[in-house]
């Protein structure tokens, strides 16, 4: 009788003790909006890229062969992602910062970083090229997270919520500012500081260092030539109409040609070598011409619909980590959206963002759908509702 009963002890003890994790099937809803926007995407790439393919490489389904092999790896990586215990990338978040901050290094290594568009931001390892900004991006989401979820209430001190976050920054940004890549700059830093503001710092440092930011951006558009010029051809891109301004004319033409319902899949006339980059930065302007007003207002529906998704993942989340990491990742995917479709439609000027599942670019596409796939991690072990 007293054995049995300390039989019982022990195992509601250990019951107490260690918590089961129950691993439940993602989140259905998310994954089917994943998988719809990478689908139109990989369309709308093809059908922007076969021009440019066929007259530079002989094959007009070169972008898509290559875009389409990623897709796929890119999925079968993202559902075993989603299967793994998302605890996991507490152990790997400051190895993939060292990585991430080496690979950065090696860009601005003369003869080791690949150039293009007037900058230095990948790195060539035989017919693979990756941008390692994209890794950066990741490894800032796991880090934060990490440290956010570790420091608890130390985050509203300088010691802790600000000091070894501002460091981290300053050293990736620091590193990118050398490549150039503004876009990749602000994309971390908003990131950073979302994950920071969620985490627990008090809204005081943010409004110091948006004052010191706002400041920053004045000096740097008033005083530096390029960001005067890039300035002068946001604001009146016909004032270098076949000079700077000529691109983000292009783009305009095709937004505006599409009318209500547009011209047809496959029936755009911008991407017959008029406008630059149709199958990267600038494929939606590919979709407003295609599909019109009504085709590219659905599709930022669905992009609208995966973000509120996500963030109600994050809510939802089991513990403070899982959390940040599904707030972290949401918010990168929103912000390179918005920034990608401001760009295109001339709301803000010229920064460089490719748009999600959309723009051409392998390592770009494979570390999206990692980060899908982390976020369904952490829908899997969502509590279940108790009723009654």
């Amino acid at each position: 009788m007293q054995s049995t009963d300390i039989l019982k002890g022990k195992k509601r003890k250990s019951k107490t003790a260690r918590p089961e994790r129950i691993m439940r099937p993602m989140d259905l809803p998310f994954l089917l909006l994943v998988i719809l926007l990478l689908s139109i995407g990989t369309i709308m790439m093809f059908s922007a890229s076969y021009a440019t393919a066929y007259y530079k490489e002989s094959s007009s389904a070169h972008f898509l062969i290559r875009q389409g092999a990623v897709g796929v790896a890119g999925v079968a990586l993202m559902l075993f992602i989603s299967r793994m215990n998302y605890q996991s990338f507490r152990m790997l978040s400051f190895g993939a910062l060292a990585v991430a901050v080496v690979l950065l290094g090696l860009v601005l290594i003369p003869g080791i970083g690949k150039k293009g568009g007037g900058a230095t931001r990948w790195l060539q390892f035989g017919p693979i090229s990756v941008q390692p900004s994209e890794i950066a991006k990741l490894a800032v989401i796991m880090t934060f997270a990490t440290m956010a979820s570790a420091f608890r209430e130390k985050m509203k001190t300088f010691r802790y919520g600000i000091l070894p976050f501002a460091i981290i920054l300053a050293v990736i940004c620091g590193l990118m500012w050398a490549q150039p890549h503004l876009s990749g700059m602000i994309l971390i830093a908003v990131v950073g500081g979302t994950l920071m503001f969620v985490g627990g710092v008090h809204w005081g440092w943010f409004a110091a260092v948006a004052a010191i930011a706002v400041v920053g951006i004045w000096f740097i558009m008033t005083n530096m030539s390029h960001s005067i010029a890039r300035l002068q051809i946001w604001r009146d891109p016909w004032s270098d109409a076949q000079g700077d301004g000529y691109q983000i004319i292009q783009s305009l033409y095709a937004v505006g040609s599409g009318g209500l319902l547009g011209l047809g899949i496959g029936k755009s006339r911008q991407k017959y070598l008029y406008l630059p980059e149709q199958q990267n930065d600038f494929v939606f302007a590919i979709v407003c011409e295609e599909l019109g007003f009504v085709g590219a207002c659905v599709v930022l529906v669905l992009f609208a619909l995966l973000v509120i998704r996500g963030y109600w993942i994050a809510v939802k989340a089991r513990d403070r980590f899982g959390s940040l990491l599904a707030t972290g990742v949401t918010t990168l995917f929103a912000v390179q959206v918005f920034l990608n479709i401001a760009v295109v439609t001339n709301l803000i000027p010229t920064t460089g963002v490719s748009l999600p599942f959309f723009s051409y670019g392998g390592s770009a596409l494979l570390i999206q759908l990692v980060e899908m796939g982390i976020v369904l991690s952490v829908s899997r072990q969502i509590p279940a509702q108790r009723s009654g």
